[in-house]
């Protein structure tokens, strides 16, 4: 079962148990799958959700550091019940042991030997890595390496 179909088949879960928290999270999901489809007249992969996913995390997280500046706990809690949603389709994390030996195999692989390669190094790593570990940390792990 592809990860589109798990996602469509739990929205009907929670619409039988009258689930609304996560009937919203997974319509919310759903809709920036399909708006994606449309957009760019494709049939999303697995690979291509799990990047929505990210997104979609990664917006999470900056609105609960916002809302948690402007002291409103009440839709911090919100965003964290998404995320909460959102991160249980995502395959397993990786250690950071693992991370760390995937980011110089790359390195080693792509021949990188300065900061001026990041690309090359980010390129191979965002294609293996995807969904098993947060983008951003590691950027700063590969730049990071490469610069010392």
């Amino acid at each position: 079962m592809s990860l589109k179909d798990k996602i469509t088949e739990d929205m009907k879960t929670a619409m039988r148990a009258k689930d609304t928290a996560r009937l919203g999270t997974v319509r919310l999901l759903l809709s920036a799958m399909k708006q994606k489809e449309v957009d760019e007249r494709v049939e999303l992969t697995d690979a291509d959700v799990l990047s929505i996913i990210e997104k979609m995390l990664k917006q999470r997280r900056e609105s609960i550091a916002q809302y948690e500046k402007a002291a409103r706990a009440d839709l911090a809690d919100v965003e964290k019940a998404e995320i909460a949603v959102l991160s249980a389709y995502l395959p397993q994390q990786m250690s950071e042991a693992e991370v760390a030996e995937a980011v110089l195999a790359a390195i080693r692989e792509s021949g990188a030997v300065g900061p001026k390669d990041m690309g090359k190094v980010m390129g191979l790593l965002k294609s293996r890595l995807a969904g098993r570990t947060d983008m951003g940390k590691l950027s700063g792990l590969v730049k990071a390496k490469l610069v010392g």
